[in-house]
């Protein structure tokens, strides 16, 4: 998701999509947040790691 997150933010600024961007924040920020928590050991809607 993190990954994804960055090739969005990318691809919206290189083409000027402005709303592909920030589906690239967001998703980043979910990710990141995602692997906080797993790495904390807390699971997350049944599952303990995001790969």
């Amino acid at each position: 998701m993190i990954i994804l997150g960055l090739i969005l933010l990318v691809v919206g600024f290189v083409v000027g999509f402005h709303i592909l961007a920030v589906l690239g924040v967001i998703l980043l920020i979910v990710g990141a947040g995602l692997a906080l928590l797993g790495a904390t050991g807390r699971a997350i809607g049944g599952r303990r790691h995001y790969y």
